[in-house]
């Protein structure tokens, strides 16, 4: 039953990814189709043990995320882009997550931590959403004479990583036995000996690649081991003093693209071959622990609070953007390219639940109604606004 259920994860997972393609709408809307109709409220064909696993699958996404992210971080590049793009990275993600935070209470039953929480699994942007649109606009030259595409995706690249840290730090705090002065010196711990450990494990592996000659998808099998290390680690040190795994695993990443970045190139294009079997998994399996009448009964307020977050987060975009060259329709382009979420949602929306956290089943029900939600409307918003908001680089053909 086991690999029946995998055979119809991926099999129905193509198939539905085929439509979406199609239909102009993101591939991850057909994995959580498949996820829910397959999932134990709908059909209930998929197999118990790998529901049970089902935590353990979506860390594993996120840990390659996570990788991916850190070995595409350039912060020269970053640099270049200038203030910006350094502002898109945080500022837009602390609006919603705040927003969220302060409204949530107001709309549902649940503690001002747990919509913290909730705020910082909806503020990431969506890479896989965003990321793709923004290379074929830089191909095609839409926006580019302003670095418009470039800021986005080196803006959203972080974005990601600054709201897991601080999910990472808010989880740290809600399941602490008590909360008092030592939880919340935890946090700044956790973080500390995050990053130092991915610095150093990050030094020794540029100095051993460099001195030995193995093949890259060697290397990309002793980083996946080392951060699966980490994030086990995490787990066994929760009890007695705080450590950021996934921090380490980001770091780690990032030090090996600023000492070695040919290596971190071809890295990041094997991790982007593994990411296709894994996105099928991690959105499949998100769908398939959504308890799909929970989730009905929390659509319409859900969809209402998402629009007030994602209202907030577009004057965050607007804030960043203040004293740049970019014109009015220009810097709502850049509001709309930070809608859509996707990929963090899947992979930490499940966390709070896994956890034992009181709001964690209704915490992934609104992650999910997000990715339905936005993930659809900014691929289309992006699509059509790009050719309304921007212009296009012309090319000087007589010298071409």
């Amino acid at each position: 039953m086991l690999l029946l259920s995998l055979c119809l994860i991926l099999l129905l997972g193509i198939v539905l990814s085929f439509l979406c393609e199609k239909l102009r709408l993101p591939v991850l809307i057909g994995y959580l189709a498949v996820g829910i109709i397959l999932g134990p409220f709908v059909l209930n064909l998929i197999d118990v043990r790998l529901l049970h696993i089902s935590e353990e699958l979506r860390k594993i996404a996120l840990i390659f995320i996570l990788i991916r992210a850190g070995l595409s971080l350039d912060f020269s590049e970053l640099k270049k882009m200038g203030r910006p793009s350094l502002l898109l990275s945080f500022v837009p993600a602390i609006f919603e997550l705040i927003a969220i935070g302060l409204l949530t209470p107001l709309f549902f039953p649940i503690s001002y931590l747990d919509a913290f929480i909730l705020g910082s699994v909806l503020a990431a942007v969506s890479p896989a959403v965003v990321v793709p649109r923004m290379i074929q606009m830089v191909e095609d030259k839409q926006g580019t004479a302003k670095g418009i595409p470039q800021m986005i995706v080196a803006g959203s690249s972080i974005d990601d990583v600054v709201v897991i840290v601080i999910f990472t730090a808010l989880t740290t705090v809600a399941t602490g036995d008590s909360i008092g002065v030592l939880t919340y010196f935890n946090v700044p711990l956790a973080v500390s000996l995050g990053i130092a450990s991915g610095i150093i494990i990050g030094l020794l592996l540029v100095w051993f690649f460099k001195k030995a000659h193995i093949r890259d998808t060697i290397k990309v099998i002793i980083i996946c081991a080392i951060s699966f290390g980490f994030v086990a680690l995490e787990t066994l040190l929760s009890k007695t003093i705080g450590y950021s795994g996934l921090l380490a695993t980001i770091t780690m990443g990032v030090v090996i693209m600023s000492r070695y970045k040919v290596l971190a190139e071809r890295l990041s294009q094997k991790y982007s071959k593994l990411w296709v079997v894994a996105e099928i998994i991690l959105f499949v399996m998100v769908g398939a622990t959504v308890d799909i009448h929970y989730f009905m009964d929390n659509l319409g307020l859900g969809i209402l609070l998402i629009l007030c977050g994602l209202m907030i987060r577009a004057i965050g975009v607007f804030v960043s953007l203040i004293k740049t060259k970019l014109n009015q329709k220009e810097k709502l382009f850049c509001a709309i390219a930070y809608l859509p979420k996707a990929t963090v949602q899947a992979a930490i929306g499940g966390i709070p639940l896994a956890l034992g956290i009181l709001s964690g089943d209704f915490i992934l029900s609104i992650a999910v109604v997000a990715i339905l939600f936005t993930a659809p409307l900014g691929a289309f918003a992006i699509d059509y606004s790009k050719h309304k908001l921007l212009e296009t680089k012309k090319v000087d053909t007589k010298h071409a």
